[in-house]
This record gives C-alpha cells, structure tokens and sequence, in this order.
C-alpha cells in the first residue's frame, strides 16, 4: 500500500468526521430550534445574561425583578433586562446551594412597596437561611429589615430551600432545608427541615402550633421536610402545596398543615446517594403524612406553580414543576382527589435546568439555572 494511497485514506477520515460533527450540531440546533414549538406552544427567550437565576418576582408595572444567586437582584423591564443590578441588598453569603435565593412582593405592595427575599447570611461561625425585607422604590432597595433567622447556623453550603408565599391571611410562609444534616429536619428545638410561619412584620403568630412549648421553636408550622425549593397556595382551596428535593429518588409533593410531621429522614421513598438505604428503610410511620406525589428517580424539582389563564385553557389547574436533574417542566394534573391522573413533560429537547417557574396573565415564565441563565416565555404557538 502507498504512502499518497495512505495519505488519502486519512484525509476522507478527517472530512468524514468533519462532516458528521457539523451535522450533529446542526441536528442539536434543530432539536432545541424544534423544541421551541409544539401544536399548543412556542417557547421565547427574553433574556439569556443571568448568573445562576433563581427566582422571579412580578410587578405592578409588569416589571420582573430577578435574584442570582451569587447575590444580585436584577430588572426586566419594557423587553430588556437592565444592565444595572438594584443597588440596597444586606450581605449575602453564596457558597454552595446558598446565596440570594426568593423574591416575593407583599401583597399590598402598590401601597407599601415591600419587598421580601431570603438569602445565605453568615452568622455565628456558621452559615444559615433568612428573611428580610426592604422597600423597592426607584429602582433601589431602602430600609432592609431582617425578619427571621434559621438557628442554629452550621458549615456547610447544601439545602438551605426556600421560598416565600404569602396566604390569604397574610401570613408569610418560609421554607427552610435541612442544611445536609437530615436528623435536625425531626427536631423542634431547631429551624432546618421546617416550614416557617410569620405576620408579614416578623411576629409569631400566637396560634402557630407550637407556640408555648419549651422544647419546640415557635416560629415552626411543620416540620420533617428535607429540602423545599418549591411553595405555593392552591388557587382554588387556598391550601399550601410544598414540594422537596428527595435524595437518590423520593422527591415529594405535599400539602402542608400546622403541626403535620412530613418524615423526613424517618420515612422517605427514596434511598442515600450511595445507594444505602436512608435509616431503617422505611416508606411510612404512624404520626408521618405520605406524600401526594413523589418521583423515582429524583427529577430535583424547583419552583412551582399552579396553571390559570386563558392562553391555554386544556391546562387550567395543572400544577407546574421545574427541574433541574432532568431539565424539563411538568405539568401534572390532579383529581379532586389530589391524585395525578397525567403528567407530562415540556422543554426536554431544550436541555436547561428549570430553577423558577410563574404564571402571569396566563403566560407561564422560566427561569434556567445556568451561567449564563435564560427567562423564558411559554405561549402559544399562533401568539405573533
């Protein structure tokens, strides 16, 4: 065999490979260019320069203001993200899972114009969940108040939640991981692996469940949740929905009530990230809720919300789950019953961590988790 017959059998390698490298990518732009449309939707990306997004917040003005983790709060406005970050945040810690996490206007906020978030704050050696708020007026924040934090602060950078949802009551609602270290989620003496509940000032509320216990925190609704980075109120019945990252499998979703035990890690659907079982092994215990969902494997859900609008009427009253591990948006149905009766599964074929999901007149709006991260649009596929 020649040397030049060689020399040419090497060459038509290289433009085979070049060839079906080139035509790999295009068919990946294809299939996210596909996946940006279906009979019932388009998906638009109205901004892709955001460091680690991790939730949204909608204003009167239609303004949206967007937290990065790393510890900025950030403006959408008039089809533009604004290049300025709001000036006005307390220090932040952002190590790990930690850093600038929930944004949530008060719901008098044309009146009053709070502005509540959660965030990592360093303190006592330690590292813990918060709740503050501030005034957001001319674009910057004003007189920051901090109105609760999680104790005891540890090491660590993993499974601080959490979210904020006001009720119809105005109590606020926070949700507070169980920093890794899973026996604290069953202990009442301590804050991780619990759902807070608070007067929108930061006062206890004097009918929270366990207000007058010695040996239990006052500020705890419900305790023996792992990691919550999803809460919401039901439209319809006014209920707390909760859903909680599970380890290896056993992501859940829950309706939380006062004084209602969630297992965590007594029971759990799920199993230790090496494969061992969690404590005894147990899926149920007399005194512990079950959940009305959970996933196996592990989808790792973050934000939710529920379906209501007129854009897309076969979907009123699905739940909307984002998800990081396999980077996709479900919709999941429930009887009157809550049990689902179908799920299905939006954005595959785009590839992106979904960390943040809202629903505004009828359009639902994403977050990515990435750096560089994406807001999307969902609407349907003939709003031109």
């Amino acid at each position: 065999m020649s040397l030049r017959f060689i020399q040419s059998a090497r060459l038509s390698l290289r433009v085979a490979f070049l060839f079906l490298a080139l035509t790999i990518g295009a068919c990946a732009s294809e299939d996210r260019a596909s996946s940006a449309a279906s009979a019932d939707y388009r998906v638009v990306s109205l901004a892709d320069e955001l460091a680690h997004p991790w939730a949204m917040a909608f204003l009167p003005d239609d303004s949206i203001l967007i937290s990065e983790r790393p510890g900025r709060v950030r403006i959408f406005r008039d089809g533009a993200l604004l290049p300025d970050p709001v000036p006005g945040l307390p220090a932040i810690t952002a190590i790990g899972q930690g850093g600038l996490l929930d944004l949530a206007p008060h719901p008098d906020f044309e009146q009053n114009r709070w502005l509540y978030f959660t965030y990592a704050a360093s303190i006592d050696n330690g590292v813990t969940t918060r709740l503050a708020r501030a005034r957001f007026e001319n674009d910057r924040l004003h007189d920051v108040e901090i109105l609760f934090t999680a104790k005891p602060a540890s090491r660590g950078g993993r499974h601080f939640g959490s979210r904020i949802v006001f009720d119809r009551d105005g109590y606020v609602f926070v949700s507070v991981g169980d920093r890794g270290d899973m026996p604290r989620a069953q202990r009442l003496d301590d804050h991780a692996g619990t759902i807070v509940r608070l007067h929108d000032d930061g006062r206890i509320p004097e009918d929270n469940p366990f207000v007058g216990r010695d040996d239990a925190l006052p500020e705890i609704y419900a305790y023996g949740v792992r990691n919550p980075q999803g809460m919401v109120l039901h439209p319809r019945t006014g209920a707390l929905w909760e859903h909680e990252h599970g380890p290896r499998g056993g992501d859940e979703v829950n309706i939380i009530e006062a004084g209602l035990n969630y297992g965590w890690p007594v029971i759990t659907h799920g199993i230790d990230y090496s494969g061992a079982r969690i404590g005894d092994g147990i899926r149920e215990k007399e005194g512990m809720e079950q959940p009305l969902h959970y996933w196996t494997p592990s989808i790792a859900p973050s934000g939710m919300a529920f379906y209501q609008g007129d854009a897309f009427p076969s979907w009123e009253g699905e739940l909307l789950v984002g998800a990081l591990a396999h980077r996709h948006l479900a919709r999941l149905n429930f009887d009157a019953d809550n049990r689902v009766v179908s799920e299905v599964r939006m954005l595959e074929a785009w590839g992106s961590r979904i960390r943040d999901v809202r629903v505004r007149d009828g359009l639902i709006y994403v977050l990515t988790d990435h750096d560089p991260g994406e807001l999307l649009r969902i609407e349907p596929a003939d709003n031109r």
